[in-house]
């Protein structure tokens, strides 16, 4: 099995993301993450998409996918050929004595404390998996409150765009 990112050119209408969603569960296959947002025109929205399948299964779910209407266009993402990135917030019991200790470590990974309370710190840290969970494992004997993490969104590299509006993957 191997890990897949897709980078998913949309219509941005309602209902899209179950139908792709959808053609993935059919097949029996977990999304491993997936994230949403707008691209630089209003109608088009990009999914990333990362999910561990054989390489044939994965030419077939990109065949079904370019048969939904609403994609436009689909492109697989090698990691060495875009820059990929993820979010993570975690919550931090913290009192004075180990507020140094944590802030010397964010500044270790070039993250950032976005929120400071009597009791506890929120720090901010933008990364690859890897990066991330480092930097948790650093974290966690301060005490986790709270983590959240986004899923991975992702560009090819270079000066090359997938935001034409045609079907097809590259």
């Amino acid at each position: 099995m191997t890990r897949h990112t897709l980078s998913v050119l949309v219509e941005n209408k309602p209902g899209v993301l179950a139908r792709v969603s959808s053609l993935f569960s059919r097949r029996g296959f977990n999304i491993h993450s997936l994230a949403v947002g707008p691209t630089e025109s209003p109608t088009v929205s990009r999914m990333t998409i990362v999910v561990t399948v054989e390489d044939s299964e994965m030419e077939q779910v990109t065949k079904q996918l370019n048969k939904l209407v609403n994609v436009l266009k689909i492109v697989e993402l090698d990691p060495d050929a875009s820059v990929q990135r993820e979010l993570l917030l975690i919550k931090l019991k913290s009192d004075l004595t180990s507020r140094s200790q944590v802030a010397t470590i964010v500044e270790m990974f070039r993250a950032r404390i976005v929120d400071v309370t009597p009791d506890s710190l929120t720090v901010q840290a933008v990364g690859t998996s890897d990066k991330l969970e480092a930097l948790t494992r650093m974290l966690e004997p301060f005490g986790v409150r709270e983590l959240v993490q986004s899923g991975l969104v992702a560009l090819g590299r270079g000066p090359r765009s997938i935001t034409s509006t045609s079907r097809g993957s590259d």
